[in-house]
């Protein structure tokens, strides 16, 4: 049970699992269903400050190797976007049609479907990486509605290396940025990273929205 809590706990992650905890959560984020209770983009970006050269007095005995993290994130996210696509293409249409529970609804489903058609596979695979729950569900999805493999592996491929390589190097900048001062304000600045995800999703939410209220 402890450990179950960890992992919901994107400092726990990183100060008490380390490196494997880190790249076990960004694998379960992108390639497992269960992946939408975990805190995959605050663990991305902690886990860059804990490799910054201020890690050690940001979030007190984490500290990671900076090189291995730089190299096994992408891979990590990469690996479980395969498996996502995987998932989808066998199990997924049986699956999505399950009633909705606390975690999954079918509205994350046709939110995801809808990326897909409206942005393409391209820009779908590398932007929707920085969406919370859009990330989980839009490799399983792209399995479902038999994307073409080739395309699928190279643009998540490309957006997973875009994904953590943006987000672990933007922890790791400030953390060296605001060295010891960090601790103040860390959860204020995964508070304003996790917003700025949300952004486009809110922006595609109200677009419905006002589509709707336009065409009653």
């Amino acid at each position: 049970m402890d450990i179950f809590a960890n992992l919901l706990d994107a400092n726990s992650v990183v100060t008490t699992l380390g490196l494997i905890g880190v790249l076990g959560i960004i694998f379960m984020e992108t390639g497992l269903l269960i992946g939408l209770v975990f805190p995959g983009g605050e663990v991305v970006f902690l886990a860059g400050m804990a490799a910054s050269g201020a890690g050690a007095d940001i979030l007190g005995d984490a500290k990671l190797s900076a090189p291995l993290l730089f190299a096994l994130a992408p891979v990590a996210a990469i690996t479980g976007g395969e498996v996502g696509y995987w998932f989808g293409k066998k199990y997924g249409v049986k699956f999505f049609d399950r009633p909705d529970t606390r975690f999954f609804n079918q509205k994350m489903v046709r939110t995801v479907e809808k990326w897909l058609n409206k942005y393409g596979p391209r820009k779908a695979l590398v932007f929707g990486r920085f969406i919370p729950f859009v990330r989980t569900l839009l490799n399983p999805v792209c399995g479902v509605v038999q994307l073409d493999r080739k395309t699928f592996s190279t643009w998540n491929a490309i957006g997973g290396i875009i994904w953590t390589e943006v987000a672990i190097g933007v922890g790791y900048l400030l953390g060296d940025a605001l060295s010891t001062a960090a601790n103040y304000y860390l959860y204020g600045i995964v508070g304003v990273i996790v917003l700025i995800s949300l952004v486009p999703m809110c922006i595609e939410l109200f677009r419905e929205w006002m589509s709707r209220r336009h065409h009653s």
